[in-house]
């Protein structure tokens, strides 16, 4: 078995579980190929913030495979820079979705380190949505200047447990690398330093481009780990124009009514797959069951 082959079809966008036998460590592994592509396709993403939105998909991905019940996570990262937020949904059907937001009036160069981007008062936000229930939410200081170092810093804080973090993105596809000592067993120091070390060998380039089969085989061939089917990831938004009329209802008629009668309709994009919903008059109208439309224009002359 050779070690740079690249992911062969049908393996492009995976999670793969793996468990050391002779050590209490698990670990997973993720690539995705067409998700991402679908992802950065949809906006011209500065190529820094590219790369940090793409490295935070991986994390995403690989951290929902502990969701034990129907629901969704979401992993953020917010600043008050010229980079205002990155997030990602990553779902218990395996689906995901990203999206950042940013002042596209700025400067951002290539190679911006990702706190400058980020600036003061940062925050690194992980919320747990189940389907049914109240949500959860921790939230702490960024630690770190890469998406691996804060979220590893933040499994520090929260669960306590050794955890190794590797995220890559490409042009072309993200990759990432979990390890993490199972909870409530003893694991040797020296056992431990070990297997990251062996980890920490793997290159962005490996991350992004190798499939689970020949990553773990370069870093692991010596002691190999018990590996389980992979489970395919897909990009899925959740929006749709009922969710999009549901938020016109909340703002009121007399809101939107103002913005119809100015502009001819009301737009709205989804900021995660750039789908437009446009409700013209006599949408806006029949959504509100009234001539909310009208009753802004007679109220604009009646002022005059």
């Amino acid at each position: 078995m050779t070690s740079n082959t690249p992911a062969a079809a049908g393996q492009a966008d995976c999670r793969t579980r793996f468990i050391f036998d002779n050590m209490p460590v698990r670990g997973l592994h993720v690539r995705l190929q067409e998700v991402w592509q679908h992802i950065e396709g949809r906006k011209h993403y500065p190529a820094a913030i590219r790369q940090a939105l793409g490295e935070l998909l991986a994390a995403g991905a690989l951290l929902s495979s502990n969701l034990k019940i129907e629901g969704t996570l979401i992993v953020q990262v917010q600043g008050q820079g010229r980079l205002k937020m990155l997030v990602v949904e990553a779902t218990s059907g395996h689906t995901c979705r990203a999206t950042a937001r940013w002042d596209e009036q700025a400067e951002i160069g290539d190679d911006e380190n990702l706190r400058d981007l980020l600036g003061d008062n940062g925050v690194f936000v992980i919320t747990l949505q189940p389907q049914e229930g109240e949500p959860w939410q921790g939230v702490v200081p960024l630690e770190g200047g890469s998406i691996a170092e804060m979220l590893m810093n933040y499994m520090k804080r929260s669960e306590q447990l050794d955890t190794f973090i590797a995220l890559a993105a490409s042009d072309q596809a993200v990759g990432g690398l979990l390890l993490q000592r199972l909870p409530e067993e003893t694991l040797d120091a020296e056992a431990w330093n070990h297997v990251e070390t062996l980890a920490r060998t793997a290159t962005a380039h490996e991350l992004a481009d190798l499939d689970a089969q020949h990553m773990l085989y370069r870093l692991f061939h010596e002691t190999p780990p018990r590996v389980f089917a992979p489970e395919n990831i897909e990009f899925a938004c959740t929006c749709s124009r009922g969710k999009v009329s549901d938020m016109l209802l909340m703002l009121g008629g007399e809101e939107i009514g103002e913005v119809v009668a100015e502009q001819g309709s009301v737009e709205i994009d989804c900021d995660f797959c750039n789908e437009k919903y446009v409700f013209d008059e006599t949408d806006v109208n029949a959504l509100f069951g009234a001539d909310v439309v009208n009753a802004v224009r007679m109220e604009a002359q009646r002022i005059q």
